[in-house]
């Protein structure tokens, strides 16, 4: 796909969705009460006209005048046993993601010109809880749920850095599955073979029994990966039991676990992808996640006015690699002069946290106007050990066993204090304004030793701040509204930020947090069950980023100076629609229907001051665009629904972009450099049969391109991550 073509293509449907929008506007205005009494539990809509976002008030949160987006995952519509992502969040405009390989063990999830590395800048729950290693030191989200399991995917923008945390990316949540209301026990269980040998099993219990609901599954899923050295092993756990003391209330116990072993097959440079995208020549290198989520959930209602939620939930398990770490122009071979291999590398982080977050929502009136209160509190402490670049063994398998110190050897706590408040004033029954402000109390501090015990370490950082917000919603007709929002964000630098990579890189004393702020203005709403849209126009200022300097010393020593090395700003556009194409032509029936989805995204990304290294110099970064930051982002689809039959054709294409600041051209290692433009083509299908049991299959990357949608300097390369290569799957399951 060409990229003049495909503007001019995403242009002309952005124009189309606008142009019907204000149609319907003009034709249906008249306002409702958008500030109802009671807050129901949600109920599932199949066809388009679903809403694609979030209700002003949902539980004891509040959405109003906010960019959010909420999609349901069904079998047919999205590549589910295999958690690819592109499929399952493309109805969300502006969602980055890369693809660190075909496992779906790890979501890399990123938005508006944020870092995608495992989702660091979002703030990823589930169930209203955090899943994020450490949210403040090492925010990499290690946990990664299978998609089978979750009922619904909710996305707030930038302003949900008041009610969730500071994070620049955003809030995502993804909502688990509960146990069937209607029957004391049901099973569920869904086999998939695919490709390279991949076999996943999914397997559930669930049912209600008076007061008492409960969910649980297993899920495992292996394959020896379309690249060498690249099979893994992936086992996911969760229980859910909930209890109801009708009417007030309910507890509801959670745990979740995750435990992956994936051999990696490292980075490529440009010439070796050229030659054969598939080939590796790392086979001693291995990565271990293992995360365990506990979780405790009491929501009670005081009265029809006041809703009550408390969730306290833990984190605690480790992240260990074992790698032979080096250019990927250079191979894992014996050492001639040892007659062995290299010793490895082995890092190991360990993790143990501790959340409680209560929440009450609380409904009033001043005179005539209705008013909602949703406000809280959060207490976080949270401690990881941090053990680095040690010596590892010789061996091939994956043996974390070492023969020489850690290089890196640190212990990092922090506790994070918080209290938020958001209030809709409903000063009309079609215009709200709802302020919000967030007061942040972060203490953090480090111990240990860098470079082998030979550099002490001591750093405490404290911070008290607050950030401030302010949403503004017009119901424009009954089924259509204007949305704008305004909101800080802040990012404190990460434990990595403040130690130095060798004895000579040195970090910057008067190092500052990033800082920021995101705006959004949209319209939205759907006309009938014919077409449903969201167009928002953005823009999201993100300062004092950090990255590093060239410097010289006063004894002619050049080194690497970790500080704040400018400001960006990523603004542009995001546009959802989906419409009937049978029931334009009168043609669709409750069983049948054929449907085209869009969901285009354009973001301007670029540096507006700043510096940074360059080989043994600094250069200027204004106007350079963001690092891995595409300009444009079109996932579309074509949904066809035939009385038990449901399947997509659906296509994605990523603009080019760059890996680096600079925005450097080539490597000859294949670290940095220019990531080509990309279209793919997926496809999904699932047949009802016999009321209980179904079908599934697809094809990914039907076309078979080869493309890569990272370049990286660390784990999981470094060089060139290549995109799989086309390939297939077939499920059967069934549900009693």
């Amino acid at each position: 796909m060409k990229y003049t073509s495909a503007s001019t293509h995403n242009y002309f449907l952005l124009i189309v969705a606008v142009f019907f929008s204000f149609t319907v506007y003009s034709q249906n205005n008249l306002p409702p009460d958008t500030l109802p009494s009671r807050t129901l539990d949600p109920v599932t809509i199949t066809g388009t006209g679903f809403k694609t976002y979030l209700p002003d008030v949902k539980g004891v949160n509040i959405y109003a005048g906010k960019k959010t987006n909420l999609i349901q995952l069904n079998e047919g519509e999205a590549n589910l046993p295999q958690n690819l992502a592109r499929t399952i969040f493309a109805k969300i405009p502006g969602v980055n993601l890369w693809d660190m390989d075909g496992a779906g063990t790890q979501m890399n999830i990123g938005s508006r010109g944020t870092d995608a590395h495992r989702s660091i800048e979002m703030n990823m729950r589930q169930n209203g809880y955090n899943t994020n290693s450490d949210i403040f030191g090492y925010p990499e989200n290690h946990y990664a749920v299978p998609m089978q399991a979750v009922s619904q995917v909710q996305l707030v923008r930038g302003s949900a850095a008041l009610q969730f945390g500071s994070q620049f990316g955003g809030m995502m949540n993804f909502i688990m599955k509960e146990g069937d209301p209607h029957k004391v026990f049901s099973l569920e269980s869904e086999q998939t073979a695919g490709s390279f040998n991949m076999y996943n099993s999914y397997n559930a219990v669930g049912g209600t029994k008076g007061k008492i609901n409960y969910y649980a599954f297993y899920d495992n899923r292996h394959a020896d990966g379309w690249r060498p050295n690249s099979a893994y092993q992936y086992q996911a756990f969760y229980a859910h039991i909930k209890y109801h003391f009708y009417p007030k209330g309910s507890l509801a116990f959670q745990f979740s676990r995750t435990d992956t072993r994936q051999q990696i097959a490292g980075g490529l440079t440009d010439n070796q992808f050229t030659q054969n995208a598939r080939q590796s020549n790392r086979a001693r290198n291995y990565f271990d996640p293992i995360i365990n989520i506990p979780a405790i959930t009491l929501n009670y209602s005081f009265s029809n006015r006041t809703q009550l939620q408390v969730i306290a939930n833990g984190i605690w398990g480790e992240r260990s690699s074992v790698q032979f770490i080096n250019t990927p122009n250079i191979n894992d071979t014996i050492n001639t002069s040892i007659g062995r291999y290299n010793p490895r590398q082995v890092d190991r982080d360990f993790y143990k946290g501790f959340t409680t977050e209560a929440r009450v929502l609380h409904e009033y009136s001043m005179g005539n106007i209705a008013a909602k209160l949703a406000a809280g509190v959060r207490y976080f402490n949270q401690q990881t050990l941090r053990k680095q670049k040690g010596k590892g063994t010789m061996a091939s398998d994956n043996d974390m066993t070492l023969i020489g110190p850690y290089g890196i050897n640190l212990q990092f706590n922090t506790i994070n204090y918080a209290v938020f408040a958001e209030n809709i004033f409903q000063v009309s029954k079609a215009f709200s304004v709802t302020p919000g402000f967030r007061y942040e109390v972060i203490n953090s501090d480090l111990t240990g030793v860098i470079n082998n015990a030979t550099f002490p370490v001591a750093y405490k950082g404290n911070r008290a701040f607050p950030l401030l917000g302010l949403g503004l919603q017009l119901q424009s007709s009954k089924n259509t509204q204007w949305y704008g929002n305004i909101s800080q964000a802040y990012r404190p630098y990460l434990y990595a930020n403040i130690t130095p990579a060798n004895q000579i890189g040195i970090v910057d004393p008067n190092l500052k947090d990033s800082r920021g702020y995101d705006i959004d203005l949209g319209y939205r709403g759907q006309v009938s069950d014919l077409f449903s849209f969201d167009v928002n126009a953005f823009y999201l200022f993100y300062g004092n980023k950090i990255g590093n300097l060239t410097e010289t010393n006063s004894s002619n020593i050049t080194y690497l100076l970790t500080t704040n090395i400018g400001n960006s700003v990523a603004q542009g556009i995001e546009a959802y629609f989906n419409f009937s194409l049978l029931k334009l032509l009168g043609g669709a029936s409750k069983t049948t229907d054929l449907r085209l989805f869009s969901s285009l995204a354009y973001t301007h990304a670029r540096y507006t001051s700043g510096t940074v290294s360059n080989n043994t110099s600094n250069i200027s970064l204004a106007g350079h665009r963001v690092e891995n930051v595409p300009d444009w982002i079109e996932r579309a689809g074509l949904e066809f629904v035939l009385k038990n039959i449901t399947t997509t054709l659906q296509g994605s294409y990523v603009s080019d972009q760059f890996s680096d600041a600079n925005n450097t051209p080539f490597s000859a290692t294949g670290i940095v450099g220019y990531i080509p433009s990309y279209t793919l083509l997926d496809w999904s299908f699932d047949y009802k049969f016999l009321r209980q049991y179904h079908i599934s299959a697809g094809v990914n990357n039907m076309m078979n391109i080869r493309y890569f949608s990272r370049r990286i300097n660390m784990y999981p390369g470094p060089g060139i991550l290549p995109g799989d290569a086309r390939s297939v799957y077939l499920s059967l399951g069934f549900k009693i």
